[in-house]
């Protein structure tokens, strides 16, 4: 048999990778640590990780301070995008603030549309109504009678996805860029720096960086081998042999199994509104991601 026939399925990989990102929200729900310091010991433990992927893989790490800026860049966007996400989670509940946080889809649409030129084709034209539909059953129909906190939580998932899509706009320029690293090489350069910025950021705000228990420590080390690290090589060995409709749909899986967490691990209350809110989200998410190819001028 040759070795080539013993490669994993592209859609196993990124199944297994997108399930495996799904318990990020839970990992943090669960440890008894601060926002800036969750993001710390993910990128932190992460990193740790993916320099061990990347020496065994002989892969170069620094080709350059052109790279290494982009990563820079990178890295403080994803800081921002932990530190908004983990404090909606502690707020709203993994799962909510999960869907919000994958709004970033029509950021990123938005932004192809203005900067690109990208035409919107009919799925941004049913997305968008579909996401406001969903959106209002699941957070605007009770809006009144949420409590301060849930609200602070709604508006941080949605900055969430606003540091996101910058992220994910940064990270693409960076691999069209002549000079560019491996993805896996690039992670651990933005895994590097975004732990810097959130251990930084966590001082300067008065966060203890102490893990307070073993139960926290677990979680954070999870946390970062297992979706910093593992989660993301598997979906990153996966995408480039997926087709990019097949590719969104899986990754939607993510999400939604987080939405699923939510409410099987703590107990969240959902309704028959929430439950169709959060499919038409997830469908309007999908649709939305799965943009039209930049069209020729």
């Amino acid at each position: 048999m040759r070795a080539t026939e013993l490669r994993p399925s592209p859609t196993l990989l990124v199944v297994v990778g997108a399930v495996v990102i799904s318990f990020s929200p839970v990992f943090v729900r669960i440890a008894d640590v601060g926002p800036m310091t969750a993001g710390f010991y993910r990128t932190a433990f992460g990193a740790a990780a993916l320099l061990v992927y990347t020496r065994a893989r002989r892969e170069q790490l620094w080709k350059g301070p052109v790279p290494f800026g982009f990563a820079a860049a990178c890295g403080l966007l994803f800081a921002a995008d932990l530190r908004l996400w983990h404090q909606a989670i502690h707020y709203v509940g993994p799962g909510l603030a999960t869907i919000l946080g994958n709004f970033q889809a029509f950021v990123l649409a938005a932004y192809g549309i203005v900067i690109h030129r990208e035409r919107p084709g009919w799925r941004f034209v049913v997305s968008l109504p579909l996401a406001l539909v969903g959106l209002f059953l699941l957070v605007g129909a009770n809006w009144s009678a949420l409590p301060p906190e849930a609200r602070t939580g709604v508006l941080l998932g949605f900055s969430t996805a606003l540091a996101y899509a910058g992220y994910v706009i940064v990270y693409q320029q960076s691999q069209r860029s002549r000079v560019r690293v491996t993805p896996a090489a690039s992670l651990t350069a933005i895994s590097l720096v975004t732990a810097a910025a959130m251990g930084i950021g966590a001082l300067s705000e008065g966060e203890s960086l102490a893990i307070p228990d073993g139960s926290s420590l677990l979680s954070m080390v999870g946390y970062g081998v297992l979706c910093q690290a593992l989660g993301w090589i598997l979906i990153s060995l996966g995408l480039p042999r997926l087709p990019t409709s097949r590719a969104g749909l899986i990754l939607l899986l993510q999400p939604t199994l987080s939405f699923i967490w939510d409410i099987l691990f703590f107990g969240r209350a959902t309704g028959w509104t929430e439950w169709i809110g959060a499919s038409l989200a997830l469908g309007a998410i999908y649709l939305g991601a799965n943009r039209p190819r930049r069209a020729k001028s």
